[in-house]
């Protein structure tokens, strides 16, 4: 079994988790669905050969990546000021 520093460390640890899920972003997990969606939808597209519409999807997938990782940061900076 394990020694009490260990079970301390453990315990520690746990806490610092369960703060962490206090500060998540529900909107962060929207956002990387949204953008598999439009991935999926790209390469639907492209499969078809259309590769026109493929090309706005993969644009309109870089712009969802980009709104979801500005929420991340938004939402680390936000809790950061708390």
């Amino acid at each position: 079994m394990g020694t009490t520093a260990e079970l301390n460390t453990m315990e520690s640890s746990e806490d610092m988790f369960e703060n962490k899920k206090d500060h998540r972003n529900p909107l962060v997990p929207l956002g990387a669905l949204a953008t598999a969606a439009v991935l999926c939808g790209g390469l639907y597209s492209f499969k078809q050969g259309k590769s026109h519409r493929s090309q706005l999807f993969m644009r309109a997938r870089v712009v969802m990546q980009g709104a979801t990782v500005a929420l991340m940061v938004g939402t680390v900076y936000a809790s950061g000021k708390q």
